[in-house]
């Protein structure tokens, strides 16, 4: 694949993933699921080196749902395990290429062992600003969404809220991706058309780009081709294309 001519003044601020095609793209080959998400590691590292070449700030992965947790007890343990070995054997890398980690979702969820690695690399990386990379773990974004309600609706009870005064911005104040700005672009790999619960208010406006590569087989230069796709639309948000010009 030939690397396109990028603008590389429209490059999206944040870019989402739906990292999708693990387990197919180790069925396809005979070999366990687990060994897919081994190899779909090895792409993210790709993707997030990628990212920092071309200046893109922000990077959300969609690495683990709250519907995960229904799988077998066997792929969760390794999905943990992996996520576990990953954290500690990036954090060189991440203060190499000053790149900031965070993460979105409820992480109370996950292993012990897990949650403090997880904190500790956000917390060592915290004061980089190359590229916000945030890890969607154990996320749902209807629960982000339920969640924002409660805690405004208890605000509003409190007398700590106007409910005239509720707007967009007190929204995005109370999801877990406050300090995040909405999404530029979404990708999903794996040739599936849908947003699986992902993002749901951040992505309003997004740009959708699905590709039928696998995650494991996904590279860097399907990335450009997804931006390359992204510099070619008129984004109008309401707009006509007369007001644009």
């Amino acid at each position: 694949m030939t690397k396109p001519a990028l603008d590389k003044s429209n490059i999206p601020k944040h870019i989402a993933i739906i990292m999708d095609g693990n387990g197919r793209w180790a069925k396809n080959k005979g070999f366990k699921r687990v060994i897919g998400h081994e190899h779909g590691t090895s792409t993210v590292n790709k993707i997030v080196e990628a990212c920092v070449e071309l200046g893109v700030e922000y990077l959300t992965l969609f690495a683990f749902s709250t519907e995960n947790w229904q799988r077998p007890k066997y792929e969760i343990n390794s999905l943990m395990k992996l996520l576990l070995s990953s954290l500690r054997k990036e954090l060189d890398n991440m203060h190499d290429k000053k790149i900031k980690l965070t993460s979105i979702g409820n992480t109370s969820k996950l292993p012990d062992k897990v949650k403090s690695q997880l904190e500790e690399v956000k917390d060592a990386t915290k004061d980089y600003d190359r590229l916000n990379l945030t890890l969607a773990l154990s996320y749902s974004a209807r629960e982000e969404i339920v969640n924002a309600v409660k805690t405004i609706s208890q605000k509003v009870k409190n007398n700590l809220i106007d409910i005239n005064n509720i707007d967009d911005s007190t929204i995005n104040t109370h999801l877990y991706t406050n300090y995040l700005p909405d999404v530029d672009l979404l990708i999903r790999t794996s040739g599936e058309q849908r947003i699986s619960n992902f993002m749901l208010w951040q992505i309003a406006y997004a740009e959708l780009y699905f590709c039928k590569e696998l995650w494991p087989d996904f590279t860097k230069e399907h990335l450009f081709e997804a931006i390359n796709n992204f510099q070619k639309r008129e984004r109008r948000f309401g707009k006509t294309s007369e007001q644009l010009k």
